[in-house]
């Protein structure tokens, strides 16, 4: 009580004396806490909780003293001691040491022990009490040494060396609360190594794993303090890791299932309490202290290694997987162990073992049943799991199990089922057993603990090493970015040797990197195994996922790091998982056998490859056909495959920079699995799920097929990112493509069956996604596609190549690239390069494919092709005829679209290139149409050039002089077609040659349409060309196409052609190859004579002009002597073309129109000109402007007339040949002979008179009878039967055909000409006059034709029938011809009679003579108008000749004349033909007056002149009178009878002429008036004799008329006595003999006697026979007068 009491008192005080009161109470507190320990000591409860109590509340306040806590603890280890209030006296420790530091030294150390022993009592909440209490004093101890050491942190004091031998205990360096801590932790070791301790004093008792727990938590929390002294360090190494090693040598040595007795000494069993915990420490040490235990760490670790092996036990094997996770999540140490162990040289490999221990832990799981708790595989879930087939399933997206939940998360190999436990979160490595400190017993581990531990060990270690190596990877490429300028990865061998000069920076990346390398290089193998194992057990989505994504990181990471073994081991494992187990695929099974050659040992532990099994329970979700030369059967995918294909997708998609050469394995795999999930290439190599109707072979399930389309999306999303990779790996990935589809190629190799065209799609995909790059792989990617792909002899295969092919271009084109293809020539040529290689393929589905292409192009980019156009148009150039019609169709459409919409686009170099295509499409002989349409191309080209020729020109010519003087550079000479020629215009001679070859192609309706297209082309736009230039359009092209044209038409097969393909009727003018040719031939030489005659005005300047025309009439003259009429008659047409040249025009005298040739020349050229294609022309022809083209110095220079006439005779010469060719008479007839026909005879004759025009002034007599030649043969030619009713009139009209007229007309032209001709030229009347007259003989006598048997028509009037007789030829009916050519001559001589050489040549003679022909026939003539005209002309000629004759009497030109006109009159008044039967009394009278009329010319023309007239024929005349009025019938009337027909008024004219003449006083000669007197006696005479006949009979007849004989004869009778006496009165008397008289006189009485006759007619005549006598009634005279008179 007094203790309190004085305390209470020094209390009062020191609050009264001090301000601080605390402090003041501090210093005084063993006084003030004295009372408190007294009363404790009393041992009353009561008193000691109040006094406890209040010692706590003085703590608090902390104002208890050094010495005063001193005597509290000792207060407290009494009461501990007697057991009394242990909880207060825990509480009082915890407060005494934790307000502040004054408690230390042996103090603390006695409260520690008091706390301890305090753990050993019996009671357990005590026990449990004070265990907590120890654990946080120990830590206050450990927590005053951080503080400590934070306070003196600024005094740096040097630390004195430890010697390695110094005593354990010296420890004077350290500062007082680490030497606390020192001791208190030594003692720590020492009491679990069961050694008594040093500091604690007084310590009864201690457990093992108490002393294990507190080791670890100070080790736990306080790692700085051990790590910043060095004595703490020491610690750690002499004590902590020795003690750990000793306690774990039971777990080392034990063998599960060993037997004791057969080792000598008993073995200590492990203790699960104790061994967790050392692992636990061990853990601690490994993570905080490894820098310092580097070799404790490695024994550690290989112990824990050895924890794992099977023959451990299984709850020793589990906790130890537990520490080895616990490692494995924490990267960086792990990186500290590979750069301490691995990475030495002489160090085990620790890392590596783990990895592999983890690896074999795993296998061993699998293999042995685990010892202890065996499981018998829950058989409800395996059949669940490999017999569900899907059907309940909901969830589309998730393709693994089906069958509801019953199915757990597990593992399942071989038969061995374990489950997965959810034991931890991702990362973090929470254990369940080292947690079990509370357990004596080892725990019994649940089936699967320790495999699902182990498999998240991996996953964390995958995890934790790849996102390290990343992160610091990804540092030092963003550091080499920043210092250096390479932004290549460093994972790059390649690239390491530049990057060692940078800098220290470098080198510690090269550290970096050598360990990165290491510790992948030491854990991937382990890794592998295990992994595949797994994924080849799993059952479980998220489990295979985890897998995946693990074997995923490792595969990138590898490729980052540039390590290709592992990189492609990593890919494998995915790429097997996808497949169907033991799937053919020869890329993996290599790198797999390369992979298990190499075994990999870990002390004695071998770590195999497991091969996968067969009996999976993964649910089947396709079957499909397996990707092979023979399929067998079909394969299974599971969802598993499917979710290993899915990885294997996003590791191409997203680390494809890295795969660099596994890209084969990644392709090959999913080409496969495509394959058979039956994904077919559709537009733009996109792969879509084929058809259902793929085979029978493919099966889906709804879960796969929902699936498909996303599969479907990531491989397209896959090669999209292609355009991400960096250049070198993009070449890894096309070459990896490339090998792949050589694969597939091979494969499809002899077999027709559907080939994969994977290769080939992921091709064309990856193109098209690098276009802005497009360079760079362009070569590889269209070599190989062109030299491979499309060459394929698999259609399908070839199909897809040129379909790839195809779609890169195109899209090439389309690309907008930077810089433009305008701006790119080169890239552009290089992008369609590809295209035209095609055309080297000869598949035509390739080319089909090509020539689509090019369409598309040209309709997509036809305008911007520039520089690319040569090739684009060689590839529709590159199609050959035998390519088959729809290629050669396409093509053309592709044509057509260019010449209609491009030529303007194009640079006009290509123009040339168009032509020659559209020409070799025009000599196709595939189809007819795609020739002829071709054709209409050129004539559309041909326009164009026409249109545009000013900006073609100049662009040519540019072009021209750049091309020049390249060559010139490099001294060569620039070479082209048509060389001098300037290049507008050998772009036009380039299409005239192109048409000229059509002209000749072997079809008929080709070469039509070219010939009218050259020639009109031609005609139309050849003003464009250069003067210079038309020399080689007539002899290059003109000439070359007539040459050609002549020599296949006469070589021509005559074989008749049944029909023109198909059912076409052929008409018969073109059913022979010979008859077609013709045509052709007809066509080009009109087409040259039309040039020829419409642009003399340019050709004839051109300086060989002559030979051009020599050439051409050669060319006329051969085709108008062909044996072809059609041809023969076109030469004509085209030489009348030619002719109807005027002479060039002068410029003194202007244009009047053309000298006029006064024939008209029917000109019959068809009218093949411009018009019949369709189109007009401006034609740019008249002379104003023709001359305009040539200005100034170009005028052409006019050529003088000798060279024009030159022109014309060589013309006459030609037209000589063919005339005298054409009529000459064949020798010998058969049926084939040719004949030439009248059209053509008609056009030949008509030439010649407007030849004639020309050549007139020096036309000589020669020319003249080489023409009568031609004009007599022309008109002999007959005519065939079969044109005779066409030709020959019909024969009631007499008409001349048009040969005659034309034979008429030239020689109307000739004499015409003569008559206003010169002198000189008037010699030639007498040779017209000839052949006119040989003409009038074809009346009687038609010509002869050689030997041929011709039908003459006779008499036209009674033969009509006959003109239909069998005979082959029918001669004309040359009458009308004939008459018309007497009238002529009848003009003729009207007009020249006088001429000299008309009066020398004895013309009158001719004519005469040849009139006798007809005259003379008279009634035989073939036709009545002949004699008739004959008469009529013959006395128009005399009226005009007589006079002549006369006059030239003297000079005996005439002589000859007489006899022949005599004989004449006596033939036709004397005929000897007789008068037809029918014929009327009229007709007679009229021919009668015919005769009459001659019979008057001879009185009033001949017999007055007769003194100028030969005496002889005077003779003859008289003679022929005298025979002509007797009557020249014979004097018996029985004869008489038989003519009725008497010339009465013939025979009075000849009398009275004939008695006019005797009497007239011009008679001569005696002889002549004799011959009058003479016949003048015997006319009386017979008179007399006549008159008494008649009256005799007159008498006996009685009332019977007298015959008409007699009565005519009597009358005749009487009619001559009349006109007797008549001429007798008329004529002077002198001349007449008074004889004469008397005879007359005696007639009278016989004259009265005949009064009584009964015949009026008699009587009448007898009046006029008496009147006159009345004149000889005058009175006799008397002898006297009669005398005088």
């Amino acid at each position: 009580m007094s203790a309190a009491e004085s305390g209470i008192i020094k209390v009062k005080t020191i609050a009264a004396r001090n301000t601080d009161i605390l402090a003041a109470l501090k210093e005084n507190s063993s006084e003030v806490v004295q009372p408190f320990l007294m009363g404790c000591g009393t041992k009353e409860p009561k008193i000691t909780q109040l006094c406890l109590a209040a010692i706590q509340r003085l703590m608090s306040h902390e104002v208890v003293s050094e010495a005063a806590a001193g005597n509290i603890i000792n207060m407290l280890w009494q009461l501990m001691e007697n057991s009394l209030e242990e909880l207060k006296l825990l509480q009082t420790v915890l407060v005494l040491l934790t307000t502040n530091t004054v408690v230390h030294d042996e103090a603390l150390s006695k409260a520690i022990v008091l706390c301890f022993r305090l753990h050993f009592t019996k009671d357990n909440i005590t026990n449990n009490t004070a265990a907590a209490t120890v654990r946080q004093v120990v830590t206050v101890v450990f927590e005053r040494v951080v503080a400590e050491d934070e306070r003196y942190k600024d005094t740096i004091e040097q630390p004195a060396a430890v010697q390695g031998n110094s005593n354990r205990r010296s420890v004077s360096t350290l500062k007082p609360c680490a030497k606390d801590a020192y001791m208190l932790f030594q003692d720590l070791c020492q009491l679990v190594n069961a050694d008594a301790p040093y500091w604690l004093v007084g310590m009864t008792e201690m457990t093992r794993t108490f002393g294990l727990e507190l080791l670890e938590s100070v080790l736990n929390d306080f790692p700085q303090v051990f790590l910043q002294h060095q004595e703490f360090s020491f610690l750690l190494k002499e004590r902590v890791c020795p003690l750990v090693i000793k306690l774990f040598s039971p777990n080392i040595k034990f063998r599960q299932g060993s037997s004791t007795s057969s080792s000598p000494a008993p073995v200590e069993k492990p203790y699960f309490p104790i061994c967790m915990r050392l692992l636990r420490v061990v853990s601690v040490l490994i993570k905080q202290f490894y820098s310092l235990l580097v070799t404790e760490c490695e024994i550690f670790l290989s112990l824990l290694v050895k924890f794992l092996d099977a023959d451990k036990p299984q709850w020793l094997r589990a906790v130890a997987v537990e520490s080895i996770h616990r490692l494995c999540v924490q990267p960086q140490l792990l990186r500290s162990f590979c750069q301490s162990y691995d990475m030495k040289q002489h160090s085990t490999k620790v890392f590596r073992d783990i990895v592999n221990a983890l690896g074999s832990f795993i296998q061993s799981l699998f293999l042995v049943p685990s010892t202890g708790n065996t499981s018998v595989t829950p058989n409800q879930t395996g059949s669940n799991a490999s017999g569900s087939t899907g059907s309940a399933q909901t969830n589309p997206g998730v393709l693994g199990m089906g069958g509801g939940a019953t199915v757990l998360p597990a593992f399942e190999y071989r038969g061995t089922w374990i489950p997965i436990l959810n034991v931890t979160v991702q990362g973090s490595a929470k254990a369940t057993y080292l947690e079990m400190l509370d357990k004596v017993e080892p725990p019994t581990i649940p089936e699967g603990y320790a495999m699902s531990v182990a498999f998240h060990c991996l996953l964390d270690l995958v995890r934790g090493i790849t996102t390290m190596i990343e992160g610091e990877l990804g540092e030092a490429e963003t550091v080499n970015q920043t210092t250096t300028e390479t932004t290549s990865l460093p994972a790059q061998a390649s690239e390491r040797q530049d990057l060692q000069s940078v800098s220290d920076q470098s080198e510690k990346e090269l550290v970096n990197r050598a360990v990165w390398e290491e510790m992948v290089n030491a854990c991937w193998c382990g890794l592998l195994a295990a992994l595949s194992l797994l994924l080849d057990a799993s059952t479980d989505e998220a489990a295979t996922e985890n897998i995946l994504k693990a074997e995923l990181t490792m595969a990138a990471l590898c490729g980052r790091l540039g390590l290709v073994t592992s990189r492609d081991a990593f890919i494998t494992a995915i790429c097997k998982g996808s497949l169907p187990p033991h799937y053919a695929l020869t890329v993996l099974n290599s790198t797999t056998a390369a992979l298990s050659s190499k075994s990999y040992s870990i002390q004695g532990q071998n770590v195999q490859m497991i091969s996968p099994s067969s009996e999976s329970h993964q649910q089947v979700v396709a079957v499909g056909q397996p990707l092979a030369l023979q399929p067998q059967g079909t394969v299974m995918l599971t969802s598993k495959n499917i979710q290993c294909m899915r990885t294997l997708l996003n590791l191409a998609h997203c680390h494809g920079a890295v795969l660099g050469t596994s890209w084969q394995l990644v392709l090959a795999t999913l080409q496969h699995l495509v394959w058979i999930l039956g994904l077919k290439p559709g537009v733009g190599g996109a792969l879509k799920p084929g058809r259902a109707v793929e085979g029978p072979s493919t099966v889906l399930t709804t879960a796969v097929m929902t699936d498909l389309p996303v599969i479907s999306n990531i491989l397209s999303r896959l090669f999209e990112s292609s355009q991400y990779l960096d250049d070198v790996s993009l070449h890894h990935l096309i070459n990896a493509l490339c090998s792949l589809s050589l694969e597939a190629m091979d494969m499809a190799y002899g077999n027709n069956k559907e080939p994969s065209l994977f290769a080939v799609a992921k091709l064309l995909e990856t193109g098209l996604v690098n276009m802005h790059r497009i360079e760079i792989l362009w070569r590889p990617l269209t070599g190989h596609l062109l030299e491979k792909v499309c060459q394929h002899p698999n259609s399908r295969m070839r199909e897809w190549g040129a379909e790839a092919l195809t779609s890169l271009i195109k899209a090439g084109l389309t690309f907008s690239h930077d810089p433009p293809l305008s701006q790119n020539q080169r890239l552009q040529l290089l992008l369609l390069n590809p295209l035209k290689e095609l055309s080297n393929i000869s598949h035509p589905d390739i080319r089909i494919k090509q020539l689509e292409c090019v369409l598309q192009i040209l309709q997509s980019q036809g305008d911007s092709l520039g520089p690319g156009w040569p090739l684009v148009l060689g590839v529709m150039g590159a199609i050959r005829s035998d390519q088959g019609e729809s290629l050669i169709r396409t093509a053309f459409q592709c044509l057509q679209l260019v010449v209609t919409d491009f030529l303007p686009t194009m640079p006009c170099t290509c123009l040339q290139i168009v032509v020659e295509v559209a020409g070799s499409f025009g000599l196709h002989n595939q189809e007819l149409n795609i020739s002829l349409t071709s054709i209409g191309l050129l004539w559309n080209i041909s326009d164009y050039f026409f249109q545009r020729g000013e900006i073609i020109e100049k662009e040519l010519n540019k072009e021209e002089a750049v091309l020049q003087k390249q060559a010139e550079e490099k001294g060569v000479v620039l070479n082209r077609p048509f060389h001098p020629a300037p290049p507008f215009d050998c772009l036009w001679l380039c299409l005239y040659a192109k048409l000229g070859e059509l002209c000749v192609d072997p079809r008929p309706a080709v070469r039509k349409s070219a010939g009218q297209t050259l020639f009109s082309t031609i005609g139309a736009h050849g003003t464009l060309l250069q003067h210079s230039t038309w020399h080689t359009v007539i002899w290059k092209v003109l000439f070359h196409l007539l040459d050609r044209v002549r020599e296949s038409s006469t070589t021509a097969d005559k074989e008749k052609i049944e029909s023109g393909g198909g059912n076409i009727l052929i008409h018969h003018s073109r059913d022979t190859a010979e008859k077609q040719w013709a045509e052709t031939w007809v066509l080009t030489l009109a087409g040259v004579a039309r040039i020829f005659n419409t642009r003399r005005y340019l050709l004839q300047p051109l300086g060989d002009f002559s030979q051009a025309w020599d050439v051409l009439l050669d060319h006329i003259q051969s085709a108008a002597l062909s044996k072809n009429n059609e041809v023969s008659l076109a030469a004509l047409k085209s030489f009348q073309e030619i002719l109807q040249i005027v002479s060039p025009v002068r410029d003194s005298e202007k244009p009047d129109t053309p000298p006029a040739i006064n024939v008209s020349v029917p000109v019959v050229v068809g009218t093949t000109t411009a018009t019949s294609l369709g189109r007009s022309f401006m034609r740019t022809d008249s002379i104003g402007e023709r001359m305009g083209r040539y200005n100034g110095s170009e005028l052409p220079v006019v050529t003088d007339e000798i060279e024009d006439l030159n022109l014309w005779w060589a013309a006459w010469n030609s037209w000589y040949r063919i005339g005298s060719e054409s009529t000459k008479p064949p020798i010998n007839f058969d049926k084939l002979t040719f004949i030439p026909s009248q059209p053509f005879l008609t056009a030949l004759i008509q030439i010649f008179p407007a030849l004639y025009q020309h050549i007139k002034t020096g036309f000589s007599m020669d020319d003249l009878q080489k023409l009568g030649v031609i004009l007599h043969g022309a008109v002999s030619v007959p005519i065939s039967s079969d044109a005779s009713p066409f030709i020959l009139p019909s024969y009631t009209e007499a008409v001349l055909t048009s040969l005659q007229e034309a034979v008429l007309t030239a020689l109307d032209v000739l004499q015409k000409a003569i008559c206003v001709g010169s002198e000189n030229m008037q010699i030639m009347y007498p040779a017209i006059f000839d052949q006119l007259l040989a003409f009038v003989e074809f009346s009687c006598k038609p010509p002869q034709y050689g030997q041929l048997e011709t039908k003459h028509i006779a008499n036209a009037k009674y033969n009509q029938i006959q003109l239909f007789a069998p005979a082959e030829w029918v001669a004309l009916n040359y009458v009308p011809f004939a008459e018309r050519s007497l009238e002529v001559v009848v003009d003729l001589y009207q007009k020249t009679a006088c001429h000299k050489a008309v009066v020398n040549e004895k013309v009158l003679q001719n004519i005469i003579k040849t009139l006798r022909i007809p005259l003379s026939l008279k009634y035989s003539c073939p036709s009545e108008s002949t004699w008739k005209l004959a008469v009529s002309s013959l006395l128009k000629v005399l009226s005009i000749g007589l006079p002549v004759a006369r006059q030239h009497a003297s000079s005996g030109k005439f002589d000859s004349m007489w006899p022949e006109l005599a004989n004449t009159f006596e033939d036709f008044l004397f005929t000897k033909s007789t008068p037809p039967d029918n014929l009327s009394i009229q007709e007679f009278q009229k021919n009668e007056s015919i005769d009459v009329e001659v019979v008057q010319l001879i009185s009033t023309e001949i017999l007055p002149y007769a003194n100028f007239i030969p005496k002889e024929f005077v003779g003859q005349i008289m003679t022929m009178l005298n025979k002509g009025s007797i009557h020249s019938q014979s004097s018996s009337f029985t004869e008489a009878e038989i003519d009725i027909r008497m010339r009465e008024e013939f025979s009075k004219v000849c009398f009275e002429t004939l008695l006019q003449f005797s009497f007239s006083n011009k008679v001569t000669t005696p002889q002549e008036g004799y011959i009058s007197r003479m016949a003048l006696s015997v006319l009386l005479k017979r008179s007399q004799d006549v008159l008494h006949r008649y009256i005799e009979d007159e008498r006996l007849s009685g009332k019977c008329p007298l015959p008409r004989q007699q009565v005519t004869e009597i009358i005749f009778v009487l009619k001559a006595v009349s006109t007797l006496i008549d001429s007798l009165k008329k004529t002077q008397p002198e001349n007449v003999d008074a004889n004469t008289w008397a005879q007359v006189i005696a007639l009278y009485p016989t004259l009265v006697e005949c009064i009584t006759c009964s015949s009026s007619e008699v009587c009448s005549a007898l009046k006029e026979a008496l009147v006159p006598f009345k004149d000889f009634m005058h009175p006799p005279a008397s002898k006297v007068q009669n005398g005088e008179s």
